[in-house]
């Protein structure tokens, strides 16, 4: 990005003639589990218990269809959105994931240089090397979101969000639904412990967390606040009370609470709830540009990338994740325009229709081509 207005390249119209390395979102996914250690392959696929919600993410996502609209001139498709006073070529923000770093050394820098030579948003895990002002450092001119898990008392929190303004990151995000570390039993199955969890500490301060952390941050500091983990109406009122400004629908791609709804699912409540008063993210299993296309009818502002950017991360690097996003964005563009828009301002509900889902869900269920050797535990 240049002046902040995102540059797209001539699309080769006559797909798998280019000479790309990466022609399917599922190529990645191939690639870095030949690269990646059981634990770090875990890290990636895995979700909490019965891994119930991570399913249901991707349920509720193939339990919509379309509607589609004929006869429209579809010739210019811009599927480029404004968010945080900057043109995106998608409305897409590469989600927080802790631990990036054992996907590839260069961790969160990586994936911010990426997005932000895509023109996509990207929100830093506070748990992902390098860190708030390394990756501010490597990216500068990215669209940049700090997300922070608390882990100390009011002074932590302020440090951290002054930090993060001082940074030129374009909102603060603080995650709500880590009350307690869900059971990974993937993870217990192998004996198997990250080095970061074991040099954690602070846990009782997100055990304890409450509204006025929020009100706090809203009370002394301008820049906007995004609360991520809302998985109801009530908790986006109370949210809408406090004035923050982006509820983030979200349940951890499925990694805390065991049973809990697809993300989808929930996204409709929330949407009627805030009623246009703040704006809205969600993620949980969003890896096609279809399923981009869904949220954004359903109400949504931004969609949030987690465990595809992970693995474009493992496969290719920085790289990867620009070519990931390119991907997305070609499956978007025709998406729409084989919907008959061309523009996501002209998309709204009447182009969804509650479906049957055809695939039995699993992490894997979006790319039907792709057959991973399950692990025995």
């Amino acid at each position: 990005m240049n002046d902040g207005t995102p540059i797209r390249p001539a699309r080769n119209v006559e797909l798998g003639a280019s000479g790309e390395e990466f022609q399917n979102l599922h190529e990645f996914i191939r690639k870095a589990r030949a690269r990646l250690n059981q634990n770090a392959w875990d890290y990636i696929v895995g979700a909490s218990e019965t891994e119930t919600t991570m399913r249901r993410n991707r349920m509720a996502l193939d339990e919509i269809a379309f509607r589609p609209r004929v006869l429209r001139n579809v010739v210019d498709v811009d599927p480029s959105v404004e968010v945080f006073g900057r043109r995106l070529r998608l409305p897409v923000m590469i989600a927080p994931v802790g631990a990036l770093e054992i996907f590839d050394a260069q961790s969160g820098a990586a994936v911010a240089r990426g997005a932000g030579r895509f023109g996509a948003a990207h929100m830093l895990s506070s748990v992902s090397e390098p860190g708030l002002e390394a990756t501010a450092k490597a990216a500068p001119d990215a669209s940049r979101i700090y997300q922070l898990y608390v882990r100390g008392d009011d002074a932590f929190v302020e440090d951290v969000v002054s930090r993060a303004i001082d940074n030129g990151y374009a909102a603060f995000c603080l995650t709500v639904d880590t009350a307690h570390y869900s059971r990974r039993e993937r993870d217990i199955a192998k004996r198997y412990v990250r080095e970061s969890r074991i040099r954690a500490t602070g846990g009782d301060f997100q055990k304890g967390l409450e509204w006025r952390t929020v009100k706090l941050i809203k009370d002394k500091y301008k820049i906007p606040l995004v609360i991520k983990g809302i998985a109801t109406a009530e908790d986006a009122i109370i949210a809408l009370d406090h004035g923050v400004d982006w509820i983030y629908v979200s349940n951890h791609g499925g990694r805390q609470l065991d049973h809990g709804r697809g993300a989808m699912h929930v996204l409709p409540e929330i949407v009627d709830a805030v009623a246009g008063r703040a704006k809205i993210m969600v993620d949980g299993s969003f890896c096609r540009g279809t399923d981009i296309v869904k949220a954004i009818a359903s109400g949504a502002d931004l969609v949030g990338i987690g465990r595809l950017q992970c693995w474009a991360l493992a496969a290719a690097g920085e790289a990867g994740i620009v070519r990931m996003l390119e991907l997305l964005e070609d499956e978007v563009i025709r998406c729409l325009g084989l919907l008959g828009v061309t523009r996501f301002a002209e998309l709204d509900k009447s182009y969804l229709h509650p479906a049957t889902a055809t695939n039995l869900p699993n992490v894997f269920s979006a790319f039907p081509l792709l057959d991973i050797e399950p692990y025995r535990y």
